[in-house]
């Protein structure tokens, strides 16, 4: 286990997931689907408000392909995403190597979420993840008090952050939205079942 300790107690870590999928400018061709492409996972150590790891997986589309739209809004490329690992292998290293399973996470909306749901169900994959997800683009816009959610890169302005990285690539996102996680707790904003 990697959790770190403090004189014997574990402190409350918290995975920040950001996926990129493929995508184009209009209707997919005939029998393809949008499949996830790129995980990014930042681990945030709530307890000591930092970012304490940050990962990356590649993944290779087995329906869908990179098209150009894509790689212009991503940096993705087919080639390297025809190095990574298949998607089931991908939701195993999450489970085992990132704790998915055990410990909470979170994203910026459902869109995440609901992608492994649909991509899972589909290729009779099982599911990475716990239960204990937070929406942090819902709970960023209430600390806010904003009338509308904000993208990551607004939310990024609003709070006085930077936009550390490409945006659209999953493990910058994932990265940012980490920075995004750390000033809610900080504000006390952040749902204390996840600490």
């Amino acid at each position: 286990m990697d959790a770190r300790s403090t004189q014997g107690t574990e402190r409350p870590l918290l995975n920040v997931v950001d996926v990129e999928a493929t995508c184009g400018d209009g209707e997919p061709p005939s029998g393809a689907v949008s499949e996830i492409i790129e995980i990014g996972l930042t681990v945030v150590d709530l307890g000591e408000g930092e970012r304490v790891a940050r990962h990356r997986i590649l993944v290779r589309p087995a329906r869908s392909a990179v098209s150009p739209f894509c790689t212009e809004l991503t940096g993705l490329t087919q080639e390297e995403v025809d190095t990574g690992v298949d998607f089931a292998e991908a939701c195993r290293l999450l489970a085992g190597e990132h704790q998915s399973g055990a410990r909470p996470w979170a994203s910026w909306g459902d869109y995440d979420r609901h992608q492994f749901t649909r991509q899972c169900s589909a290729g009779a994959v099982p599911y990475p993840f716990g239960r204990h997800h937070t929406n942090a683009k819902a709970v960023f816009a209430e600390a806010y008090r904003l009338r509308k959610r904000p993208g990551m890169a607004r939310a990024l302005h609003v709070a006085g952050l930077p936009l550390e990285g490409r945006h659209h690539r999953g493990e910058d996102d994932a990265w940012n939205i980490a920075a995004l996680i750390l000033d809610l707790a900080a504000r006390d904003a952040w749902p204390r079942s996840t600490r």
